[in-house]
């Protein structure tokens, strides 16, 4: 695990999933997992690896008994058009 796991664990409560490719960070709490970050790295990005990520999430999250998955896109952030299309190709819903 690296640092910046520790990190978030210790000082978030929440996990971060990490790939030689990229990471996720996320929470799991009262029967939701919510995925705040998926991060790849640029030279990686386009293989489908961001879907790989969350389907790991997903199953940590199975396990853990939750029945809802949220995440979040900052409009402002960059490729942020794609990162929506990508949520809502996974099945996501968008909430205002």
């Amino acid at each position: 695990m690296s640092h910046y796991a520790d990190y978030v664990r210790e000082r978030e409560g929440g996990e971060v999933l990490e790939t030689e490719a990229g990471f996720a960070k996320y929470f799991i709490g009262d029967g939701e997992c919510y995925i705040q970050d998926i991060y790849v790295s640029p030279e990686h990005r386009r293989e489908g690896v961001a879907s790989q990520i969350a389907d790991e999430v997903v199953i940590k999250a199975k396990e853990q008994k939750c029945t809802v998955l949220t995440g979040t896109i900052d409009p402002q952030a960059n490729e942020s058009t794609t990162s929506m299309k990508v949520l809502l190709a996974y099945g996501f819903t968008l909430y205002g």
